[in-house]
């Protein structure tokens, strides 16, 4: 059976869970009696040993920091990216291999939590195409919500990370009083997930922008034709860090993942991606056209297959701020359902405060 995750302290600082890379062997005791240099490392993965004395009064433990004070000072990085993450994930896939945390169960409530991926996407993203030193793959996820997951809550928390900070792969899940950060496609998947009362903030790029020009993209959802609900926002802020441009951002764009078929590898077709947002202000860095296409794999292997805006499933309603006014790029869905029935469906046997 899955198990519940135990909440951290406030403000822990996550690290990869059950991910790391193996430590090395430890290192030589200081003390053949009380083996102190192995005992000191024990405290820093289970400060509830702290207390027990090793019978030499210079071996004593280290005071205990406050509650919380240790994570801050001391946050465990994850630096992975989808370039070099293939190996910590069961089918080979770098993307999800990348995340900080995966989350792989079902009734799982999550507070008061800080989940980053530090890999340094800007310096990455700095370098002109074609450097020798340049990654093609700069995805870090901070948090996976693999295909086992459903009615996961998460309250109170922190996704950190650049492109595809948030990938949402499994089923219902709910993001409340949270902030979530990065710039391309940072929320994304065909998972349905609610986010509501919520920072949505678009980070920098280091890359040359052209006015005019997409530079980044809130969400990508990819979400199968079957599936009623996608990405949906309620009561959220749509900000930018202080040098995002104006008019740059797209509120979503649709993803069709490569999948294999009987009849080859290619954009999958049934991935409708559907992206909802309700009641939100936006800043005046989303883009007037509001929405914007995406290439996928063709059925001959380049990724020359373009999937319009128009042909997804993408609705706003009741938005406000200087980034609200849209220009009429022919958007024709609307959502059949009002938010309250959304809100019932996604919500329905959530763990509960």
């Amino acid at each position: 059976m899955p198990q519940r995750l135990r909440p951290p302290p406030p403000n822990w600082r996550c690290a990869a869970i059950a991910r790391e890379a193996p430590r090395p062997a430890t290192p030589p005791s200081a003390c053949a009696r009380c083996r102190s240099a192995r005992y000191e490392r024990a405290l820093d993965h289970d400060p509830r040993q702290r207390g027990r004395l090793c019978g030499k009064a210079r071996h004593r433990p280290r005071p205990h920091p406050p509650r919380g004070q240790r994570a801050r000072e001391h946050p465990h990085p994850f630096r992975r990216v989808a370039q070099t993450a293939k190996a910590y994930h069961r089918n080979g896939w770098g993307t999800p291999g990348s995340a900080t945390l995966t989350i792989n169960a079902r009734e799982i409530a999550v507070r008061d939590l800080t989940i980053e991926n530090t890999y340094d996407y800007l310096a990455n993203d700095r370098l002109p195409d074609g450097a020798e030193s340049k990654i093609g793959n700069p995805q870090a996820a901070a948090l996976l919500l693999d295909i086992e997951s459903d009615r996961v809550r998460l309250d109170r928390v922190a996704l950190l990370g650049y492109q595809d900070t948030l990938f949402a792969n499994g089923g219902r899940a709910l993001i409340r009083k949270s902030l979530i950060a990065g710039n391309v496609d940072f929320i994304f998947g065909n998972g349905q997930l609610l986010i509501e009362d919520s920072e949505i903030r678009t980070r920098t790029r280091a890359a040359p922008y052209t006015p005019g020009e997409f530079q980044s993209f809130v969400a990508a959802p990819s979400t199968p034709l079957s599936q009623a609900h996608g990405i949906v926002f309620h009561r959220c802020r749509l900000t930018r860090e202080t040098g995002v441009p104006d008019h740059a951002v797209a509120l979503a764009r649709p993803w069709h993942p490569t999948t294999r078929f009987a009849d080859g590898r290619y954009a999958d077709p049934q991935a409708v991606g559907q992206a909802l947002f309700v009641d939100c202000f936006m800043d005046r860095h989303i883009h007037p056209d509001h929405w914007t296409e995406m290439n996928g794999t063709a059925r001959d292997g380049t990724m020359t297959q373009v999937f319009r805006a128009q042909d997804s499933r993408f609705a706003e309603l009741s938005s406000s701020g200087p980034g609200a006014p849209a220009r009429d790029i022919g958007m024709r869905w609307k959502s059949p359902m009002g938010i309250a029935a959304i809100r019932r469906e996604i919500m329905a046997g959530m763990p509960q405060d």
